[in-house]
């Protein structure tokens, strides 16, 4: 996790003004990445001490706009926001358990950028979430059930 200093700066860089709310969710962002609202909202009380629900909203609203922050809402999942937002990687999760892992875009023959009809639109990023079951939840119980 980047230090409160360079969280600053990554701020000021998206020219928003810096504020301790946006500081500690920025930095719960970094630290717990696809994390849903209410850890976000754990994280920065934890160092900030009391933050109402909607200041953390408006907060990663703010921070989604000025694309620190990429919000990604799986089928059937809470919304989750991550801060790795400078390439166009994809994500695989676990049906199971929720788990949401990064996947990086395919190279070469990349298929998904291009669309069978485009529209009329110029394509350049494509979202694909890949699901299966993550290895905690694939793996046989190791407790026997009497």
């Amino acid at each position: 996790m980047p230090p409160a200093e360079e969280i600053e700066s990554i701020i000021r860089a998206a020219r928003l003004r810096v504020t301790r709310p946006r500081v500690a969710v920025l930095s719960a962002v970094h630290e717990h990445p696809h994390a849903d609202t209410g850890t976000i909202i754990d994280a920065a009380r934890t160092e900030l001490g009391d933050l109402s629900h909607q200041a953390v909203y408006d907060v990663l609203q703010a921070l989604t706009d000025a694309g620190l922050v990429r919000r990604i809402q799986p089928s059937r999942s809470l919304a989750r926001y991550e801060a790795r937002v400078a390439d166009n990687h994809h994500h695989i999760v676990c049906r199971d358990c929720g788990a949401v892992a990064d996947v990086d875009c395919a190279v070469g023959d990349t298929p998904c950028l291009t669309p069978s009809e485009a529209h009329g639109y110029t394509v350049d990023e494509a979202e694909v979430i890949y699901w299966g079951r993550c290895p905690a939840c694939a793996a046989p119980s190791t407790t026997q059930h009497r």
